[in-house]
């Protein structure tokens, strides 16, 4: 009689983990649009990366090592004094952080579109998890990524 409950417990634990494990499964197609997203995501970084860089770069006014200082004193009124920071300086290292926060919203907005609308929420989740767990897929991942990298403009 004692044998059975601990039969029933096991063929219950058995089928809930088989129940999951196919439920986790993860398809080439669910793959491929994460992937597809995650690509379109990493493309507006890089180009945002090569946005803020060309804009410091080219500014006449505030030489990069400069802006780097100015941009981590910037919210401390006491410390850019002490740094002598110009009102040029200040406003370039505002407009600059400005426009990090209006591209970082842009790219906040398409990953939440796509995760969404193009990959689905549900199918983002299992294949984030599951890529984080199986070292399989996430080399078949990392396999789509530097595929679907190969178009991407990269950042110089």
């Amino acid at each position: 009689m004692r044998a059975k409950f601990f039969l029933i417990p096991a063929f219950i634990l058995f089928t809930i983990s088989s129940a999951f494990s196919q439920e986790e499964t993860v398809s080439d197609e669910e793959l491929t649009r994460y992937a597809t997203a995650m690509d379109s995501i990493n493309e507006m970084k890089d180009s945002f990366m090569l946005l803020i860089t060309d804009m410091v770069k080219n500014e006449e006014s505030v030489t990069a090592s400069r802006y780097n200082e100015i941009s981590k004193i910037i919210d401390d009124e006491a410390k850019l004094s002490e740094a002598n920071a110009t009102p040029e300086e200040i406003a370039f290292v505002k407009s600059v952080a400005a426009k990090k926060e209006e591209e970082t919203a842009k790219i906040n907005a398409a990953f939440q579109s796509l995760a969404k609308d193009y990959v689905g929420a549900a199918v983002y989740n299992k294949v984030k998890k599951a890529i984080a767990a199986d070292a399989e897929l996430k080399g078949r991942y990392d396999s789509l990524i530097a595929e679907l990298a190969k178009d991407n403009p990269g950042v110089e």
